[in-house]
């Protein structure tokens, strides 16, 4: 498994950084995990074939992990020309969040006939799937339930875990999620200040004897945690970076 960050920045791109969006690749297929509004110059800018994306997995449905989705179905039906099945997987309710998505970003795009297949999946912590060959399961988050069900995942490939929490405050659901994980990506918004639905580095630090993963990268980062003088206790994401659990 091989996850390369498109991008680790808030929903306000602090930093320069891109929205959320991460590139996994596993068994020879390939995976968008978020896709946030800024993704599809982050995609351009990787030089990412989008035509060689199998699916795209979504932690809920905030702009800044979502809001590319119509433009990258756009550039599929348009630019790219796409003709090999696409899978979109996210909460429940993700078909009708796409459509309405693509409604108000496109007037008359939920209507469309697509040129290639195009399926929804539902995973919930109840209802693990597989996605392009990785067996992926959900762990309930604590974000902004007006933008979920907001939801962690694991996902399994070839005897290795990644975990990415999307964005929480502290809750219990992180202890599975990072249970025995080879690597936990996990929201870290600010330095000390405390945000509704987001954690800060002095909670992070406090819990982590609790969180099991074998490596934890922070990611999400606002300017306090940009500017935060190193060295810290935790890795910090970057545009770009390479992860290998």
């Amino acid at each position: 498994m091989k996850i390369t960050v498109l991008g680790s920045g808030d929903a306000f791109g602090s930093g320069g950084r891109f929205n959320t969006c991460l590139h996994v690749e596993a068994g020879g297929a390939a995976i968008l995990l978020d896709c946030g509004s800024s993704s599809m110059t982050a995609l351009n800018r990787a030089g990412v074939d989008r035509n060689g994306l199998s699916a795209v997995l979504f932690t809920h449905f905030h702009a800044d992990h979502f809001g590319a989705l119509p433009a990258f179905l756009l550039d599929a039906q348009l630019v790219s020309r796409r003709k090999d099945p696409l899978t979109i997987a996210g909460p429940r309710g993700i078909a009708q969040r796409t459509a309405t998505l693509l409604e108000a970003h496109f007037p008359g795009a939920s209507s469309m006939s697509w040129r290639f297949p195009l399926s929804f999946v539902e995973i919930a912590p109840d209802r693990p799937g597989n996605v392009a060959g990785l067996a992926v399961e959900a762990f309930p988050m604590d974000h902004d339930e007006r933008a979920g069900p907001c939801q962690g995942y694991r996902l399994a490939h070839g005897g290795k875990i990644f975990a990415y929490s999307g964005d929480t405050c502290w809750t219990e659901g992180l202890v599975p999620l990072a249970a025995g994980a080879d690597v936990l990506l996990l929201e870290c918004c600010t330095f000390e200040q405390r945000l509704p639905g987001h954690l800060d580095y002095r909670t992070v630090i406090e819990k982590r004897p609790q969180l099991s993963a074998s490596r934890i990268i922070l990611t999400h980062m606002g300017d306090s945690m940009l500017q935060a003088a190193e060295p810290l206790a935790l890795e910090r994401a970057h545009d770009g970076l390479v992860i290998l659990p």
